[in-house]
């Protein structure tokens, strides 16, 4: 072989090494931020849902896809920081809840978001449209104003509901709309209302001994602070002799008497179904905003027997579940 196309063999196989080990190199996973706006163990039920359903449709968390946990424990400063990071690690997709989609939603206007929890994503301003959602953002609405009536109607059942507390944290706009429809209702109603408002975990306990015995149930507008803080109320309820209505199951499970609402778990799971069609190239803009499919109605016979509270057996049977 002459020496002049020995040089140039060796120029073409060095210069097809580089293209041969970035063929052999493993494609970046797609990675998943994920912002929890209470504690892990808060969402622990959720979050695993929504992994469950993820691995069915093949994304394996560390094997297919990544997914980068944050939580905000509560506090929602902490969500444009946690936005902020988001974009900063070029995730592909961002999942998250409540008042914290707005901060994501600032932060980004080209990574797709998933909300799961949305309580009125048009009033919001989260999207437009629900059938149209456009933009970068889309998910699942929980509804909740639309059922206030159906949960006086159900806590009137076990309670004689002439006087009622509305416990919300007023900083999150959708507890302020929940409040103010629970309110309007229950004046339709002739039941007199009484305002909790909180903004923090310390205004909790003062709300409770301003209220001294102005009521004869507690209905929780329930959000992110609330849930947090779900054991300390239920706990003020309970010495207060009061019976509690909630939007989410878990309250009943930390002591709350009953709760009528969606079934977070399903909409959860449903999320995935989301980020699986996101993820394999579909605009989150093209893809409809969801309701509801399942709700459930959960009692706490327990905490009924620990307020002297007969719950009418023709309610018991209609729960969803018992806890005894």
């Amino acid at each position: 072989m002459k020496r002049r196309d020995f040089i140039t063999m060796l120029g073409g196989a060095a210069a097809a090494w580089p293209l041969a080990a970035r063929a052999q190199q493993p494609a970046k996973m797609p990675t998943i931020g994920f912002l929890g706006t209470t504690a892990a163990s808060g969402w622990r039920p959720w979050s695993a849902a929504f992994v469950q359903r993820l691995s069915e449709l093949g994304w394996i968390e560390g094997r297919t896809v990544a997914i980068e946990y944050r939580w905000a424990e509560g506090r929602s400063e902490r969500h444009a920081e946690i936005a902020a990071e988001f974009v900063r690690l070029k995730v592909d997709v961002i999942v998250t809840a409540g008042n914290a989609v707005l901060a994501v939603k600032r932060a980004t206007s080209t990574i797709p978001i998933v909300f799961t929890l949305g309580a009125d994503p048009v009033g919001a301003g989260l999207v437009p449209s629900l059938s149209r959602p456009g933009g970068n953002v889309t998910g699942l609405s929980v509804q909740r104003t639309d059922t206030a009536g159906k949960r006086l109607e159900l806590l009137s059942e076990v309670s004689g509901l002439r006087r009622l507390a509305i416990l919300a944290n007023v900083g999150f706009p959708d507890s302020v709309r929940e409040m103010g429809e629970v309110e309007a209702t229950a004046r339709t109603l002739g039941i007199e209302v009484s305002k909790l408002e909180i903004r923090r975990a310390e205004d909790i306990v003062p709300a409770f001994e301003a209220l001294k015995d102005d009521a004869d149930a507690l209905y929780v507008c329930s959000d992110a602070l609330v849930n947090t803080n779900r054991l300390r109320i239920n706990t003020l309820a309970l010495a207060a002799r009061l019976p509690t209505m909630h939007g989410v199951r878990e309250f009943v499970e930390a002591g709350g008497l009953m709760s009528y609402g969606p079934n977070y778990p399903d909409l959860f799971r449903r999320a995935g179904d989301y980020v699986d069609k996101i993820l394999r190239g579909t605009k989150p803009g093209d893809i409809p905003v969801e309701q509801p499919t399942k709700y459930e109605l959960v009692i706490n016979l327990k905490t009924a027997k620990t307020l002297g509270l007969d719950v009418p057996p023709s309610l018991l049977a209609r729960a969803d579940e018992v806890i005894e």
